[in-house]
């Protein structure tokens, strides 16, 4: 393993200095500050995070109402080459792919080739009895009773989805289906494999031909090692004083499927601040809380974590992959977006995003 020593972050965070790689395009209505202010403002807080959780390079972008307010690439993407972050810089998003996993789901619902109630034995017909009980809703929101990993699964392993799949056959539920919510990453390696059943093709390809190609997210692809990525990130951990760079997976990990820039999930989010692709009950769904069981609810949709914080109902998700942090933060009431992608092990991307909600959000003369 390859190490890099600094002998202070301040290099790093030199690189970014205040608009460095920003394009802002208008002002935000709801705060007190001006464009440039909230410029300046929000550079601040990424480079404090920076300096304070050693992160090499941060690609952010922020917008209100489904446009472009605030988007700049700060620091280092490659720290070998001294390649600078661009808002078209390449990171590995980790678990914001759960979102476009859904997403697949709702439109082959849409198109009655799937049904959310429908149990996972419809689509995986060799699946254990103890899976019986389990639907493509509760894979979708983590209610399933699954374990969180399958225990097949090997980041340094290429093999099939259901070959992990199959791995889990014979491990226990944590709960009955519906009883509770808790995180599964094997869920989504199900939803996966039921894109690539119904729809005819690879899920790859899928998101490739219905999501990713008709809305220009021509840099948003599957995670890969040996495929040449145009301005990919390197991941980097800090340990002892110095970068190491992280060991990537080898394994295309379908619940932290996609590589993207913080350009093409601006686009993204233009498209869900009109209802997304699908839009309407199905929709409204991915935002909805999921039931369970009990009568309580769950701090999850179908692909999106539910919370209020600080006072305001968010939409959020967290990615994490070797070598990257991600934070994706929605507040619709606001009709704000805050996207944030690092790429260290150590980053808490989450604290930059919402240091800058706070920022949009504050009351003039606050």
């Amino acid at each position: 393993m390859r190490v890099l020593l600094l002998s202070s972050i301040a290099a790093l965070v030199a690189v970014a200095a205040p608009g460095a790689g920003a394009t802002p395009v208008r002002p935000v209505p709801t705060t007190g500050r001006s464009q440039a202010g909230l410029s300046a403002a929000a550079d601040g807080v990424v480079r404090d995070a920076m300096r304070k959780q050693n992160i090499p390079g941060v690609a952010l972008v922020v917008l209100r109402d489904g446009k472009v307010v605030h988007q700049a690439g700060y620091g280092i993407a490659d720290l070998e080459q001294d390649l600078p972050v661009r808002p078209d810089t390449a990171f590995n998003i980790g678990s914001l792919s759960k979102q476009f996993l859904a997403e697949g789901i709702l439109l082959l619902v849409q198109e009655g080739k799937v049904a959310l109630d429908a149990p996972v034995s419809r689509y995986l017909p060799d699946a254990p009895s103890s899976w019986s009980a389990i639907t493509i809703r509760h894979l979708l929101s983590h209610t399933g009773g699954l374990v969180r990993e399958a225990p097949g699964f090997d980041g340094a392993k290429v093999q099939s989805d259901i070959d992990v799949i199959r791995s889990a056959y014979g491990v226990p539920l944590n709960a009955p289906a519906g009883t509770r919510f808790e995180y599964s990453n094997l869920g989504y390696f199900i939803l996966a494999e039921v894109i690539s059943r119904t729809s005819g093709k690879p899920w790859p390809a899928f998101f490739a031909e219905r999501v990713f190609g008709p809305l220009g997210m021509n840099a948003t692809r599957p995670t890969s090692l040996v495929d040449l990525i145009p301005n990919r990130a390197r991941g980097y951990a800090w340990e002892e004083g110095r970068f190491r760079n992280a060991q990537s997976y080898l394994a295309l990990r379908p619940s932290g499927a996609f590589t993207s820039t913080v350009a093409d999930l601006a686009k993204w989010e233009k498209v869900l601040a009109q209802g997304g692709l699908t839009g309407g009950a199905p929709r409204a769904e991915m935002w909805t809380p999921a039931k369970l069981s009990s009568g309580e609810t769950a701090p999850y949709g179908f692909g999106w974590r539910l919370e209020t914080v600080d006072g305001h109902a968010e939409i959020n998700h967290g990615g994490s992959l070797p070598g990257f942090r991600s934070y994706y933060l929605r507040y619709p009431e606001a009709n704000l977006a805050i996207i944030v992608l690092t790429n260290n092990n150590g980053a808490v991307p989450g604290e930059i995003a919402r240091g800058i909600a706070r920022l949009v959000l504050a009351k003039p003369g606050a």
